[in-house]
């Protein structure tokens, strides 16, 4: 397999992060206005990263942390390089960031018609807390889902 990286994002990768936003989430993509607020935030409140192999970026994962709370902002992995553990290793590294940032817990929204996204979650130990129903621009209902970090416990984290 080709190597990956995670690296933070920074502006000038915002057209190719905008491609993928907008081809992952057609309905719903985040608009350039949206992530640039984003970035603006980051590292105080935020922490955004990209994936990429020779050059080209294939994800992007985004986390916001304030006091002892996180929320998992998106995550995003190119078609083509879904389920290569693209996702899951920047799930560890906003995990990660969490615990380093000394959150108690991780918080996140999933399309109620996304099963793939989920059992990702539920692999990293993220439980079902609640549904918001209309959610989405499209009308999908969106799953909340929490876990409970242990910042003391190395690894534990996927």
């Amino acid at each position: 397999m080709t190597s990956v990286t995670l690296r933070a994002m920074t502006e000038a990768d915002m057209p190719a992060v905008l491609r993928l936003e907008q081809a992952t989430f057609p309905s719903d993509a985040w608009t350039e206005g949206m992530l640039r607020g984003e970035l603006a935030d980051q590292p105080r409140t935020r922490h955004y990263i990209v994936a990429e192999t020779d050059g080209e970026i294939i994800g992007y994962a985004g986390l916001a942390a304030a006091g002892d709370q996180a929320d998992v902002q998106t995550i995003a992995v190119r078609a083509r390089w879904r389920r290569s553990g693209v996702g899951r290793a920047m799930m560890r590294e906003l995990i990660a960031e969490a615990v380093r940032r000394g959150a108690g817990a991780v918080f996140l929204e999933v399309r109620a018609d996304n099963p793939p996204a989920r059992a990702m979650y539920e692999h990293f130990g993220f439980q079902p807390i609640g549904v918001r129903r209309g959610y989405y621009d499209d009308g999908t209902d969106a799953v909340m889902m929490m876990r409970t970090l242990q910042a003391d416990v190395e690894g534990a984290y996927g």
